[in-house]
């Protein structure tokens, strides 16, 4: 039997990321995919006949500019196609419009509150701050606070430098950023209850926490660093569905020599002599390799993928402590024609962009509150899109697809298993939300996917349904993603790493972890001369 060089378990975009920069070093590396289909999350798949679905991931912006050049994924035919705006439908009937313009923006504020219209500078000014700050750490390995390693001290070094020159203010306003909720963080600029809704989704997308709960200002920061085309904090579409971004990392790991086995579920990692040995398959084969990269988030990787055996017992507690609770669902439409918005008027450039139905703080607030008492929000948040207005390859001539990300969705239904009367119910929750605001929306439907946290689990792998591998909170953040003294992307066995979104920096299609952890065994490999310039922590 072949024996490879590194096998990275899970065709997610992060372990085709990974595979591709161990393959381009000249590694044999083969990727181990449980389904039929490459992606994880960022997936493409015809339900529907004619249209296109991104069935879990929807939109791009995280994917890091220096990967997308690296592994030159335009040759591979990676287009992200960028949108603009958005808006919030209230329920008196306006709107709160989203533009990409900063003076619009401005006076769009100003017309629901003169003062907020002002503040809005202030506001995007420090967030931006905060962006700068944070953003070149997405490619840096995080330091061990505790280890006396030449490479952690200096790494430390390089933190307090970058921290120093925010300057004594900003320093203490980083501080309290970190850790408030993101209510109270747009507290400090706004006063319009509309506005603050409007802006607060950002920090609840993804998470198992409140508009009130603290270190959701993060997550708002988290969905703010990216870019498309040097845009910072823009978003767009990947043009054939985010199944496009896979195809292209794939498609790049390939050219490099790499090669993709699918229907290929792994069972367990084969470890002998505290080392891992390659990974034994469901059908009882095995795969051999001294080198193993997990793409699972850490609490399955460590405790189903790995034997307890192999473990110390506290490493095990620790996994299973992992935060991981999922909190999000999602409805893939196909339309037989373009639903209108009474609100947003005829020929609304808005409708391009993403569509919010939730405007105030107390409704929010509430719709977490249906998820702390088991069950879906009965007034969800949701962030509605219809791709095909930009990317006119997902749906045949004249139809549309429709993409409906909801928050508050729990993993289990008062303490039990969904039900599929429990699936359809969550289903018809969310058609009426949206057709409250689109009369003639209910009769333009052909399809409708569900995708509540059991399928996300069950057949993308997700635990729980979280779509970023654990809660982005402090203590899972840096240095504590995902355990404290496990963050450098190795495991506790040797030639066992981690390279799926539960690593730093965290969730989100940006492939960052995929790549961090190849650059970490390549140096292991010592093979330095391999890892992109600009890439190793000096």
């Amino acid at each position: 039997m072949t024996k490879y060089d590194a096998i990275v378990v899970g065709a997610g975009h992060n372990g085709l990321a990974n595979a591709a920069y161990l393959a381009k070093a000249g590694l044999k590396v083969v990727v181990l995919e449980k389904n039929p289909w490459i992606g994880g999350a960022a997936v493409s798949r015809e339900i529907q006949d004619g249209w296109i679905y991104s069935n879990c991931s929807y939109v791009c912006s995280l994917l890091r500019p220096e990967i997308f050049r690296d592994l030159d994924l335009s040759r591979h035919g990676l287009q992200i196609v960028p949108y603009g705006g958005g808006v919030t439908c209230t329920s008196s009937g306006d709107i709160l419009g989203n533009y990409t313009d900063h003076d619009v923006q401005r006076r769009e504020f100003a017309r629901h509150n003169a003062r907020d219209g002002d503040a809005y500078h202030r506001y995007s000014t420090d967030v931006m701050r905060q962006c700068r700050f944070i953003r070149p750490l997405l490619l840096r390995t995080p330091p061990d606070p505790t280890s006396f390693r030449v490479r952690d001290i200096r790494e430390m070094v390089y933190l307090s430098r970058e921290f120093a020159k925010l300057g004594e203010q900003v320093i203490y306003d980083t501080i309290r950023f970190y850790t408030m909720s993101i209510a109270d963080f747009l507290g400090e600029y706004f006063e319009s209850d509309l506005v603050k809704a409007h802006l607060s989704g950002s920090g609840i997308i993804g998470t198992a926490l409140g508009v009130y709960s603290p270190g959701t200002a993060y997550v708002l920061l988290h969905h703010y660093m990216g870019e498309v085309d040097g845009s910072s904090g823009a978003w767009g579409f990947a043009r054939g569905g985010m199944g496009a971004v896979s195809k292209a990392l794939a498609s790049s790991f390939k050219s490099f020599g790499g090669e993709i086995r699918t229907d290929c579920d792994v069972d367990q990692l084969v470890v002998r002599g505290g080392k891992v040995r390659g990974v034994a398959l469901a059908n009882g084969d095995e795969v051999h390799a001294d080198i193993v990269v997990s793409n699972l988030d850490p609490k399955r990787t460590f405790t189903k993928l790995v034997n307890e055996k192999d473990l110390d017992p506290a490493f095990v507690e620790r996994a299973r402590n992992f935060k991981i609770r999922g909190s999000s669902g999602k409805l893939n439409i196909a339309l037989d024609g373009l639903p209108t918005f009474p609100a947003l008027g005829p020929d609304n450039p808005l409708r391009f962009g993403d569509m919010h139905f939730i405007d105030s703080l107390e409704r929010l607030e509430r719709a977490y509150d249906d998820w702390k008492n088991g069950t879906w929000s009965k007034d969800p948040y949701l962030d509605l899109l219809i791709p095909s207005m930009t990317d006119p390859t997902m749906a045949p001539p004249g139809k549309h697809f429709m993409s409906v990300f909801v928050q508050y969705v729990p993993p289990k239904i008062h303490g039990r298993d969904w039900t599929d009367a429990d699936r359809d119910a969550f289903r018809d929750t969310v058609v009426e939300q949206i057709a409250r605001h689109s009369p003639d929306f209910k009769q333009l439907v052909r399809h409708i996917e569900v995708r509540t946290p059991r399928e996300l689990e069950n057949e993308v792998g997700l635990t729980e349904g979280n779509i970023f591998q654990g809660e982005l909170t402090m203590d899972q953040l840096l240095f504590n993603r995902p355990f404290p003294g496990y963050a450098q992307y190795r495991g506790p066995v040797k030639g066992l790493y981690m390279c799926g979104s539960g690593t730093h920096p965290g969730g989100g299609v940006m492939a960052a972890p995929g790549a961090n952890a190849a650059r970490e065994i390549l140096l292991d490999l010592r093979k330095p001369n391999t890892v992109p310039e600009g890439w190793t922590d000096d």
